[in-house]
């Protein structure tokens, strides 16, 4: 149905030209089953403040029915031009003020920083060449922790709720925000002042989220079904192919096929907890800066590997605190980073990506070498693991061999991810197995993403420092 091209310029004509009670309701002029709406109120009022735009510049673009399929050179260059523009006005600002509040590196590697991040290629090919906006509810996020981060709890909260009422994907970063805020109620103590935090942060999410919704409170099934539309369970575990763990492991048993739908919802979710548990308590009982930037990793991760109905670009959700930790780790985030453009490789090449894609990864690949030196950066320390290793080696004492490992493991990914590529874009599939590249890519994808997963948890519960270096720091 011609793509996510398609799926916003219709937002835009079903907000423009339908009352704000019918955008989220299936009817004549409202095919739900034709890129309906599914985002939060957000998405939908920025949709309806592009279809002004588009009105004044040709009433073709939005115009209800006729408009379906509508695709020209100008039409293209308006709609990329509201991604730079939301990227102006919110992402980019983020960025660049998040690296300019860093402690401890210099001014030369805060500009590194900011231009390594900006040249992320994951976010690049998705927001511009597959075409979504996923820059807004990222940078509504980043807003969130450079407020929580810098102890202006209520506007991080404020912005931390915009994210989650443009996109509701968001949820994969609130249980680090709750975990971290309710953190420093408890540091502040529960009888006092940080008990009054807590009212004012309630107020604040209660407030903002009252905002968003006002229109959609006017009648109880207006509400209900907007809910429905944000989280359609009816559309199963996973969707086309994605790198975690059930699309993988779908290939060796259908569990989609096999278990009835409430018990993978059971079975998702249980994963998730678990997976995401350690660090969370962690995060609550040990509240630091440095902490919360490593859980947002370790719990968007776990939710992008373990929960219900996962899309393949929710891994930009996992991208961007990887993003934010590069000066920490160089070597472990480029790669991450890397690893996860490569994830959606099947999406890419879906979209004639391909090109850019080989561009944008080169480009973004050149700078963190050249800026973070990250080859230079895989000692013990440099990735954080000394603790760890130091713990290990109390019962195997010969166990001085990990950066070494990482490095080899580094070098087999990568060349892994080549090789599929290369072999996706010259070599036919057999006709019998038509995606088998698609699923090569997805469970290389997945394998990575899992050792990462125990990467980051390891830092998080061995760091046991964080909270006084916060102290330090304070």
């Amino acid at each position: 149905m011609f793509g996510d091209y398609e799926a916003q310029r219709h937002w835009q004509e079903i907000t423009f030209n339908l009352p704000v009670k019918q955008w989220y309701f299936n009817s004549s002029d409202n095919n739900l089953q034709y890129w309906g709406l599914d985002y939060p109120p957000l998405t939908a009022y920025h949709s309806l403040l592009c279809a002004y735009v588009a009105k004044f510049i040709n009433a073709d673009w939005i115009a209800l029915h006729t408009s379906r399929g509508y695709e020209s050179q100008a039409h293209k260059l308006f709609m990329r031009s509201t991604v730079l523009i939301a990227d102006l006005l919110i992402y980019i600002p983020a960025v660049v003020l998040y690296c300019c509040c860093l402690k401890e590196i210099s001014t030369k590697k805060k500009i590194a920083n900011v231009l390594c991040i900006l040249l992320y290629p994951g976010l690049i090919l998705i927001d511009y060449g597959h075409f979504q906006y996923n820059s807004v509810s990222l940078g509504f996020a980043l807003w969130g922790v450079l407020g929580v981060s810098c102890d202006w709890d209520l506007l991080g909260s404020l912005a931390f709720c915009l994210a989650i009422n443009y996109k509701q994907m968001e949820l994969y970063h609130s249980l680090p925000f709750f975990c971290f805020l309710l953190g420093k109620c408890f540091k502040k103590g529960l009888k006092g002042k940080g008990f009054v935090l807590l009212v004012k942060l309630a107020c604040t999410v209660v407030a903002s989220f009252i905002l968003c919704w006002l229109p959609f409170f006017t009648e109880r099934e207006q509400t209900l079904q907007v809910l429905r539309r944000l989280f359609p369970v009816d559309r199963g575990l996973f969707e086309d192919k994605v790198a975690n763990i059930w699309c993988s492991f779908n290939v060796l048993l259908k569990i989609k096929d096999i278990l009835p739908r409430h018990i993978q919802l059971i079975m998702s979710f249980c994963f998730t907890f678990l997976s995401l548990l350690p660090a969370c308590i962690k995060l609550t009982l040990q509240p630091s800066s440095k902490g919360f930037k490593f859980t947002l990793v370790s719990c968007a991760l776990s939710f992008f590997l373990f929960s219900f109905q996962v899309h393949e670009k929710s891994i930009l959700l996992v991208s961007l605190p990887v993003c934010l930790v590069l000066s920490d780790i160089p070597f472990m985030s480029t790669w991450f980073l890397l690893v996860s453009t490569f994830s959606m490789l099947p999406l890419l090449l879906k979209d004639e990506l391909l090109m850019p894609s080989v561009v944008t990864t080169m480009a973004f690949f050149i700078a963190c070498v050249t800026f973070f030196s990250i080859f230079e950066k895989t000692s013990e320390e440099e990735l954080q693991l000394k603790s760890f290793s130091i713990s290990v080696r109390k019962y195997l004492p010969c166990f001085t061999f990990l950066s070494r490992i990482i490095q080899y493991l580094f070098l087999i990914s990568v060349i892994t991810m080549v090789l599929l590529t290369l072999m996706t874009v010259t070599l036919d599939p057999p006709q019998k197995l038509p995606d088998l590249f698609s699923v090569l890519v997805c469970f290389v994808s997945c394998l990575n993403f899992l050792f990462f997963l125990v990467y980051f948890n390891i830092i998080i519960m061995w760091d046991s420092q964080n909270g006084r270096n916060q102290k330090k720091i304070s």
